[in-house]
């Protein structure tokens, strides 16, 4: 087991060192000049040249590209060009609000996703079943923004048919008003579950009439047991660990759903920070960002691969022998 997290983690190091690469190139090829928008339209050549200088963007790419990279090997994201704030803590400071958005918007979805789709599953031939099934569907191709516009005219403060939550914002004092924080974050986490957890439902249901017809479920129905007692106790077990999989994508979705759901809700998380910097071409900051959240994204596909040998014995007997 220890000889595969260590494959498995230099796998993560090998796709975070190219992501790295793929981040830096393709922010170099975008339009604009990082330069002007320091200096501003009225910058002279001889001021930019001076910008260009100082900020180090005159060296080569290879140059830039490794001293971001060290940087980055020693805990250090580096600089913003615009502000010249140390990044890393503007970064931790927006992950207090995307951080617990995702974790709440992974926990809604499973929560409604798991038991909505076991019950359309065991009830595919009744009309509840079928209802569940087919608002499965719809959900799944609502787009987020349309989403969270939808539930802004339903629940929306001020502007919703029931005055229920907050529309906009983030406490300024943060979680040190964690009521207030949590709050503004439930509209929010609701719009990603509700596109999420669609995928969530449709896959259980899937599974459960997978299972369903196979002949353990029917030794243990011929034993007396109710098929719903069946299904949970012999049929979810031989199916979690796809369920696993399919929620970690879901969760790894959710990490850049945030971004729009951010900007939507006007939170002051990494996502709506993200969208500014691209903006202002603070090439620097947004590669860090983007680094990050693919990071997250790879992280979350590492602890669902050592899960599922953790899970399933049979795998960890055939890493043994490979």
């Amino acid at each position: 087991m220890l000889s595969y997290i260590l494959r498995r983690a230099g796998l993560f190091l090998l796709a975070l060192a190219v992501t790295t690469l793929v981040v830096f190139a393709v922010l170099r090829i975008l339009p604009g000049d990082v330069a002007q928008t320091i200096g501003g339209i009225r910058a002279t050549p001889e001021q930019l040249e001076q910008i260009r200088s100082a900020y180090g963007l005159d060296r080569p790419l290879a140059v830039q590209y490794l001293s971001w990279v060290s940087g980055l090997a020693r805990g250090d994201l580096g600089d913003s060009l615009l502000t010249g704030s140390p990044i890393a803590g503007e970064v931790l400071q927006k992950l207090e609000v995307t951080l617990p958005l995702t974790l709440l918007a992974v926990a809604l979805s499973v929560a409604a996703g798991l038991p909505l789709g076991i019950w359309a599953g065991l009830h595919a031939g009744r009309a509840d079943g079928q209802a569940i099934g087919f608002l499965s569907q719809a959900a799944a191709a609502v787009p987020v923004l349309w989403a969270g516009l939808l539930l802004v005219g339903l629940l929306g403060r001020g502007v919703g048919l029931v005055d229920a939550l907050p529309t906009q914002g983030f406490p300024r004092e943060g979680w040190a008003r964690p009521g207030a924080a949590l709050e503004s974050l439930v509209l929010p986490a609701l719009t990603i579950a509700i596109v999420e957890g669609a995928a969530i439902v449709r896959f259980t249901r899937s599974a459960v009439l997978e299972a369903l017809p196979s002949d353990y479920l029917r030794t243990a129905a011929a034993k007396g047991m109710t098929r719903t007692r069946a299904l949970l106790r012999f049929g979810l077990p031989n199916v979690s660990l796809s369920i696993l999989s399919v929620i970690a994508l879901q969760a790894a979705s959710m990490i850049t759903g945030a971004i729009v759901v951010e900007t939507l809700f006007d939170l002051p998380g990494v996502g709506s920070m993200l969208v500014a910097d691209v903006a202002s071409r603070d090439l620097v900051k947004v590669q860090s960002e983007v680094l990050l959240l693919v990071s997250l994204v790879l992280v979350v596909g590492l602890l669902v691969d050592v899960a599922h040998r953790l899970i399933d014995p049979r795998l960890r007997r055939r890493g043994a022998r490979a």
